[in-house]
């Protein structure tokens, strides 16, 4: 008798079974809930993580000399205020360059250059971020090759309308290296790094933007209305 009523004590009852599903499924979501957690706040998962790591430093580097290129065009202005509403208002200067004069002519030319200057020391100070928190490195920017490259020749280009022009065709191509490592992190990064899928994404709708208005202002601008930018890498650049 005693070993019926013990059976029946520790039985599954219909109510019980419920509760113990129940019970499962809570703790099921909660172990989702902390390991999704742990990635989203973690570095990248197997080769994830090399690719986020190459991809910020690059993102880091290439931002950095676009910094330059744009204060070639709008100026430096050690005392500028916040807001951006005088096209006479230069950009705050990279570290390493003394005070720029603007040799871009255009106020829409200057404009986006202050505007993408800002971004982009906006979206460095991200990535350097990103590379802190999940992977414990320190990235001080520095300049490539190609990005030396450009700035010498808008250094070397008059002030004025040559320069406005060799302006927009420079950036455009600046601005093009960086779409297909973007476009990449999209789809290669670790996919709980919903933020830097935002980061990535936000790069190749704004840079692409801002390609196209380029290229609409060479052709408006200077009748340069064929101009297609190009990375300088063959296999990259090829017609389809």
């Amino acid at each position: 008798m005693k070993r019926t009523n013990l059976y029946f004590t520790h039985a599954a009852t219909p109510v019980s079974r419920c509760r113990t599903l129940a019970t499962r499924a809570l703790a099921g979501l909660a172990l989702v809930a902390i390991t999704g957690t742990a990635s989203a706040d973690g570095p990248g998962r197997g080769s994830t993580a090399t690719f986020e790591k190459n991809y910020l430093v690059f993102i880091i580097d290439h931002h950095y000399s676009a910094l330059r290129m744009t204060e070639l065009a709008a100026g430096t202005d050690t005392q500028r205020n916040a807001p951006v509403s005088n096209p006479g208002e230069g950009t705050s200067p990279t570290p390493g360059y003394g005070a720029t004069v603007a040799k871009a002519s255009d106020d829409q030319i200057r404009s986006m250059s202050r505007q993408a200057n800002r971004t982009q020391r906006e979206e460095i100070m991200r990535a350097q971020r990103f590379l802190r928190d999940w992977y414990g490195m320190q990235h001080t920017p520095q300049l490539t090759a190609d990005g030396q490259r450009m700035i010498a020749t808008l250094e070397s280009t008059p002030a004025g309308a040559q320069f406005n022009q060799t302006f927009l065709r420079t950036f455009s191509n600046h601005h093009l290296s960086a779409l297909a490592p973007s476009l990449h992190c999209q789809v290669k990064s670790d996919i709980d790094h919903d933020s830097l899928h935002r980061y990535c994404e936000n790069i190749v709708v704004t840079q692409k933007n801002q390609i196209n208005e380029m290229r609409h202002m060479l052709c408006e601008q200077f009748r340069d209305c064929g101009f297609m930018p190009a990375t300088g890498d063959k296999r990259k650049d090829q017609d389809f």
